[in-house]
C-alpha cells in the first residue's frame, strides 16, 4: 500500500474545501505545482526514495497554514502536519525533517539541508520560467485582498526588488532556472522604465 496516497488525498481535500477564495496564488493549483516540481528537481538532484517521500509530504503541507492564517503560515503548516502525520504513523524524526523543509519556504529563504533547498526552490521555481508573469499576476490579485490600494506599478517594483535578491539553492535550478529568471528580471526592469 502506497503510504503517500492517503496523505495526499487528505491534504488535497482539506485545501480544496478550506482555502479562502481570494488566495489566487497560494491556491490548490500552487501546491500541486510545487509537488510536481519537487519530484522533478529531486530526481535531477539524485534524491533517494525515502527522502523523496518526505519531500512530497512537505510540498503538500507547505502552505496548508493559509487555511488558518496568512501570518506565520509556515509555523501553522508545521503544527497541522505534525498532528496529522502522527495519524499516518510517521516517526517523530521524519516529521521533524518535514517541518524543517516547510520552514525553509519562509521568505527570505534559508534552507538548512539539501531536501529543504529542493522544496525552497520548487516553491519559487516559477521565477525562472515562462509562467512567471501568469503567477506574478495571481500573486498581485491575492495581495489586493490585503492591500486594496496596491498599484500595479508599485507591485512591479516589489517584484523587481524581490527577484533581485532571490537566489536558487540547488545545482539544478542554478543551472536551469537562473538564466530565465535573469531574463524575467530584465523584462520587469523594462516595464519599470516605461513607468518612469
Amino acid at each position: 500500500m502506497d503510504k503517500f496516497l492517503p496523505i495526499y488525498n487528505k491534504v488535497i481535500s482539506n485545501l480544496e474545501h478550506n482555502l479562502p477564495s481570494w488566495l489566487h496564488y497560494h491556491s490548490l493549483e500552487h501546491t500541486q505545482r510545487v509537488l510536481e516540481k519537487v519530484i522533478y528537481i529531486a530526481k535531477k538532484e539524485n534524491v533517494g526514495e525515502h527522502d523523496l517521500f518526505l519531500l512530497k509530504i512537505a510540498a503538500l503541507y507547505h502552505d496548508i497554514g493559509f487555511i488558518i492564517n496568512r501570518e506565520n503560515h509556515e509555523e501553522i503548516s508545521c503544527v497541522i502536519a505534525s498532528k496529522e502525520l502522527k495519524e499516518f504513523e510517521l516517526k517523530a524524526e521524519e516529521i521533524n525533517k518535514i517541518c524543517e523543509m516547510i520552514k525553509a519556504t519562509k521568505i527570505p529563504q534559508n534552507p538548512t539541508s539539501h531536501l529543504a533547498a529542493i522544496l525552497a526552490d520548487a516553491d519559487l521555481e516559477y521565477l525562472g520560467t515562462d509562467d512567471f508573469l501568469e503567477w506574478s499576476d495571481k500573486l498581485y490579485r491575492e495581495l489586493l485582498h490585503y492591500q486594496p490600494d496596491l498599484s500595479e506599478d508599485k507591485w512591479k517594483e516589489i517584484q523587481y526588488n524581490f527577484i533581485s535578491n532571490h537566489h536558487y539553492h540547488t545545482i539544478y535550478c542554478k543551472q536551469n532556472r537562473e538564466p530565465k529568471k535573469i531574463k524575467n528580471l530584465k523584462l520587469l526592469k523594462n516595464k519599470l522604465r516605461e513607468i518612469k
